[in-house]
Order: structure tokens, then sequence, then C-alpha cells
């Protein structure tokens, strides 16, 4: 088992000030696989307090260091992307091969887009006789979550540093090893003491006391959203800064008459990556009552075509889910589904054939589903779609809708058409024939699924301050 109990405080790896241990499992075999330290208020305060002395000279730096700075990181980045990967791999379950392709690589992916916004970035305008200035925020809290670590770390991380701000991150303790990767890799590149915190804990004790902290100026969140609004509630004494990317449950919305063959493949897709484990993953597949029969035998044939396997193998697999609560909560879902009249088309409870341990999910298909049942409403997480029957555009268009979230929607079918229908869709992400966004593209939800933006010049922006300064010379 690996050891990893020191936290990185204002350039060093230092003990806790009373935290306790804490066994991260491995969702393949239900062993521990990590032990660390979750912390402490103590630990936040040390922390913040790092963050803001940090913050005093971080801030002045010039744009020309900070390009600079992120030049090293992505290079130091690079080298390390085995060890990420590994690390993904072990406590969250990422098969391998995805965490070498996918998991690592969109972490710098994140940081090469940061460099190349912040290099185009414009922090002064002149609007009548005033000077507009963008300025960085302060000290920044950043929590994250565990299923795509690197990715919702960097989006927060690569930003907050080319725009001047120091910061705390606390990452998931479901699949911390990565962020103390991501540690030494920022502590080799010269990122100056104290810019960069990392304090391992859980929501109720480390992310409560940085949601709170008076010497934190902004709280960067990516999780679900109940825990988002706990974050939210214990910021607002404060009146800091809240920035939110929280839960999805996106409509793959096939238009009528689309090739089902060619179009949903690529759609569906986002239902099994990382074993269901995305917030944009499109579970909800939208089909015009003409071809729900085709739909269901496609969709039906991707996921009995898909093999579940150990996260150390390589191989087009995919692995267990994170743990033994997500693995229940995905079980309970399709259960109740079945109870509440849906058709089991693939898959089903219990775990795949062959395994008797490891938090692994069949591939499941779940036909005539409707928007008063359960599975409808909440967010999965895991390589489950369901099928719904739309009779005409109108319907299609309100079903895809009706949730309380709008992360993202996926429309299936023709792009001309489908061009004409993302404007109707709620959602902050809409992809045709396809389930991700663009590089240095915005990402952040409508509704209930977050309030801020991250990616390219969007997020960078949204880790600043906007100053007016009148009177100053030309």
């Amino acid at each position: 088992m690996n050891s990893r109990l020191h936290f990185y405080i204002d350039g060093n790896w230092t003990d806790s000030e009373g935290g306790t241990r804490h066994q991260v499992i491995d969702p393949a075999t239900e062993q521990p696989v990590t032990e660390i330290t979750l912390g402490s208020a103590a630990d936040v305060d040390k922390a913040v307090a790092a963050a803001r002395r940090a913050f005093e000279t971080f801030s002045q730096t010039s744009v020309e260091d900070r390009v600079a700075l992120l030049e090293r990181i992505i290079e130091g980045y690079k080298a390390r992307i085995p060890d990420l990967a590994k690390a993904v791999s072990d406590e969250m379950g990422a098969p391998i091969g995805f965490a070498q392709a996918a998991q690592a690589p969109a972490g710098l992916g994140y940081f090469m887009n940061t460099l190349a916004a912040l290099k185009e970035f414009s922090f002064e305008e002149t609007i009548g006789k005033a000077k507009v200035v963008h300025e960085p925020v302060g000290v920044v809290a950043m929590i994250t979550p565990w299923n795509w670590p690197l990715n919702q770390i960097c989006a927060k991380v690569a930003p907050a540093l080319a725009a001047g701000n120091t910061m705390v991150l606390k990452p998931s303790e479901e699949c911390p090893s990565c962020a103390m990767v991501l540690a030494e890799i920022l502590d080799a590149a010269g990122v100056p003491a104290g810019v960069f915190n990392l304090v391992n804990g859980d929501g109720p004790t480390v992310g409560a006391a940085l949601s709170s902290h008076r010497d934190v100026d902004m709280v960067s969140f990516t999780g679900s959203t109940r825990a988002g609004i706990a974050v939210a509630q214990a910021a607002a004494p404060t009146v800091k800064r809240v920035h939110q990317e929280l839960g999805g449950k996106a409509p793959n919305l096939v238009l009528e008459g689309a090739d089902l063959a060619q179009v949903l493949p690529p759609t569906v897709h986002g239902v099994l990556a990382n074993s269901g484990q995305s917030c944009i993953a499109p579970t909800r597949v939208l089909v015009h009552r003409d071809q729900v029969g085709e739909a269901t035998e496609v969709v039906k044939g991707i996921m009995e075509a898909t093999t579940v396997g150990s996260p150390s193998e390589m191989g087009a697999h995919i692995g267990p889910v994170v743990n033994k609560a997500q693995f229940e909560k995905i079980q309970g879902l399709i259960q109740s589904a079945i109870d509440e009249g849906a058709e089991l088309v693939a898959g089903g409870p219990g775990r795949p054939d062959g395994r008797n341990a490891g938090y692994y999910v069949k591939p499941t298909v779940l036909a005539g589903v409707t928007p008063e049942m359960r599975i409808w409403r909440e967010e999965t997480f895991g390589p489950v779609a369901t099928i719904t029957a739309y009779d005409d555009s109108e319907e299609a268009v309100r079903l895809a809708n009706d949730t309380e979230y709008g992360l993202s929607a996926t429309i299936s079918g023709d792009p001309a058409e489908a061009a004409k229908v993302a404007p109707r869709l709620r959602a902050g992400l809409v992809s045709i024939n396809s389930w991700v966004g663009g590089n240095g593209t915005p990402f952040g939800g409508y509704k209930q699924s977050g309030n801020g933006r991250e990616g390219g010049k969007f997020g960078l922006a949204d880790f600043m301050e906007v100053k007016t300064i009148v009177g100053a010379p030309g």
C-alpha cells in the first residue's frame, strides 16, 4: 500500500495538525491501495495563510513570467504522465490504457489551452476616459471530484496561476495521489512557495473550512449539486465568489429519420467512457416513436459488445465504478427503473458474470423510460442508458429540457437540422453527433448544473476581478 501522509503547504511537504488516517480503496479489488491523511481546520488555516502571504508578490508578476511558468509546468507534466495515469487507474479504477490516453492528458490539455489564452488575453482596455483592468481575485479554494480528477484540478489550477492567484486545493479523498504528483510537478517547475498548496480531506471538514474561511476570496467547486449547495451556503457569510460546475443528466436527442447505425455509436460511447462516470454522459436517449425498436437494438448491441475488465490490463474494456456507495446507487437506480415499469434490454442489476469482487457494473439499457421515473431525474454516473420515445420535434425538445440540470446535451442526426435545434436546448454545451466539448471553449452549466465557466479565455476571466480606473493619465 502506498503511503502519502503529508500535505504540500508553503513549498514544503508537511505533517498534518490533528488530521486522521484514511485508506483509499482500489475499486477493482475492494482492498486498500493508498493511505493518506484527512486534514483538519488547522491545516486549512496554515495553507490559507501561506497562500495569503504569497499573493502579495505573485499577484504582481508579469504575464511573461507566468507564461514561462506554465511552459515549465507543461514540460514537467508531459514527463510524469505515466505516474499520473497509474495513480488514477489504481485509485478510481480507470483502465490503464484509458488513463494514459484520456485521463492524464485531459489535465495537460487545460494547461496548454490556458497558456494559449494567457498569451492573447487583454488585461486592459479603455472605455471613454476610464481604464478597465483585469486583476487576480486573490486566494482561491479549489474543491475537486474523483471522476476526471486531473481534468477538474487543472481546469482550476492552470487559469488561477495564469491570472496571478494563489490557491489551496482539496482533491477528492477517493483519488488523491494524482493531485500529489501534480504538486511535485508544480514544485519542480518553480511555482513559488505558498502559491499552490494542497490539503487532503473530506468535505465536512476541509471542504467546509475552505468554503467558509474569511481569508479565501473565491471557491471553485466541481461536484454534485447537493454538495455545491452546501459550499455556497458556507461561503455566503463572507460574500466570496463561488464558481461551480455541478451535476448533469444529459439528453441524446436523436432526430427523426437519423441513420441510427451511424449516429448512435459515437454518442452512446459517452455513456460507456470512464465507466459512465462523466457529468456530460448523454444517458437519456430520446428517439422518435417510429424508430424506437431499431434504436433499442443498436444501443443493446453497443452495450453487449462492451467488455468489463481489470484496470491494470490494457484494452478497450471499461473498469469498475469508484466505490461501494456509487456501485450501490447505480444498482438501486437500475432496480427502481425496472420496478417502475421500464423494460430491461441489456445488463441489469448485479456484477457482470465472473466478477465476485470489485465495483463492476453491467453495461445496461432500459427502454420505455418516462419522466416520472427516478432514473430519468437522478444522475446515474454509471454505464446505463435509457431510451424514451417522442412523437414530434416539439415533444423532443421539451423532453430534452425536462431536467433540473443543464450541463450538456447531445443531438444525433443531420448536422444542419441539429444546428437549428441546438439554440433551444438549455445546456452550457451542445454537441452534434458527439458528446464532448472543444479545446479552449467555455465549459459549464445552466440551471442546477452550476454558474461558472472553465476553459480558454472564459476560464481565465472567471479567476479575475474587473477594476475601473478613472482619471489616470492617458
